[in-house]
């Protein structure tokens, strides 16, 4: 697989990475751990080096599966976690927490469980807004000078934020939502990041699976999948929203490739320094994913798209309001 570089400081990684949260949580029950690992070194095996994980999925087991699935190969990757979120005695996630002493407390953890002497990309979460960005930044850059961190990223922060952080400590990259689906960050995000040289990493570049074709109204999903609780996954509105899935269907056709491999050559086409992260718990989706890397769409098919999905409405928001809230704009 080609490269790409995030950010202006050199992070250099595959031209899409894997988002391992499912197999730990969010979408249903863990992956067997060991299938688990083998999905993941699968993953190397096709030349994926970039794998994204967090200290919040699980909490904290996805963290211990990406470490241990990624010890053989430690030279080869690059390894991003996140941190911004607080838990209980018993493990459980209780709020944002971004004070420096948390941060700090916390990224021994995840070197720790990672097995790694460095991160290689340390996200902040969530912006909490009890605590200045400034202050966040500033810890960040003393976890880079001491050797525990190479590179900072921010996720779902708004462009204010960004600006902020940027002035303290350099942000490597930011990573929100981007799809077909989803294409608020064309109208301020992606150019504040095109100005500041800071890469962009797409999470649900298939827009949580919807975009596959393979989920319809009738889809059942597990009882702790958080689409569930998501109001643009609600019955009537994946009614409402398969024309979407119908205009990628027609268009993924033209090329001969699967919906999922046209929706992810889309998102790649916006610029040469996004890196998209779907996931996944299957090797022969992984397979399916990762060919999507050789996809090159034309000037003359990026406005046929456009075109396309000028008139589709999307329905329901992306997010639960509790999870909205958390949401910097």
């Amino acid at each position: 697989m080609h490269t790409r570089t995030l950010g202006t400081n050199g992070l250099e990684v595959s031209a899409m990475g894997l988002g391992c949260m499912g197999l730990s949580f969010g979408y249903g029950p863990a992956t067997d751990r060991p299938q688990a690992i083998d999905l993941i070194r699968h993953a190397v095996d096709r030349g994926v080096t970039f794998f994204d994980t967090a200290q919040v999925y699980g909490p904290f087991a996805n963290e211990r599966v990406v470490g241990e699935a990624l010890a053989p190969h430690r030279d080869q990757v690059v390894i991003a976690t996140k941190f911004g979120f607080m838990f209980d005695d018993d493990g459980r996630e209780v709020g944002l927490n971004s004070r420096p002493d948390h941060i700090r407390r916390m990224t021994d953890d995840s070197l720790l469980r990672l097995g790694i002497d460095t991160i290689d990309l340390y996200y902040q979460h969530r912006v909490d807004p009890q605590v200045p960005i400034e202050d966040v930044a500033g810890t960040v850059r003393d976890l880079i000078a001491e050797g525990k961190v190479r590179h900072f990223g921010l996720s779902e922060a708004g462009a204010n934020t960004i600006r902020r952080a940027h002035a303290v400590q350099p942000v490597t990259a930011l990573q929100s939502e981007y799809s077909l689906w989803w294409r608020e960050p064309e109208a301020v995000i992606l150019p504040t990041l095109a100005e500041l040289g800071i890469g962009f990493v797409p999470f649900s570049p298939l827009g949580k699976g919807f975009l596959t074709g393979q989920i319809d109204a009738s889809t059942a999903f597990a009882a702790n999948d958080f689409r569930n609780s998501v109001p643009r996954f609600s019955e009537a509105n994946r009614t409402a929203n398969q024309a979407m899935v119908e205009v990628v269907k027609r268009l993924a056709a033209t090329r001969e490739v699967t919906p999922a491999q046209f929706a992810l050559a889309w998102v790649m086409s916006r610029a040469p320094w996004i890196v998209p992260i779907p996931g996944t718990t299957k090797p022969s989706r992984l397979d399916e994913n990762v060919g999507a890397a050789e996809i090159v769409l034309s000037v003359a098919e990026l406005a046929a798209v456009d075109a396309a999905t000028a008139d589709v409405a999307i329905h329901g928001h992306r997010y639960s309001p509790a999870a909205e809230a958390r949401i910097d704009r």
